[in-house]
């Protein structure tokens, strides 16, 4: 058994996720995403999917990249 390292729980089904050298351990993907998805600058939103990117800066979408000045980025053309 592992200990998740975003809630504590002891449990025999955690998993490890590797990213970017190091191994993280886990008990379900909600800590998961709680401890490693990026979150957007505008709304605050954890970006679970592709997202967008402008500048070094993660959006979850292009209304928030717009609203934070990254006019180029768009939803769908």
């Amino acid at each position: 058994m592992a200990t998740c390292e975003t809630c504590g729980n002891d449990y025999y089904m955690s998993f490890e996720v590797h990213a970017h050298g190091a191994v993280h351990i886990f008990d379900c993907f909600e800590c998961a995403i709680q401890a490693m998805a990026p979150v957007c600058e505008h709304c605050r939103c954890r970006i679970i999917g592709h997202g967008m990117e402008a500048d070094g800066r993660f959006f979850c979408c292009a209304h928030c990249a717009q609203s934070e000045g990254a006019m180029s980025l768009v939803d769908h053309a």
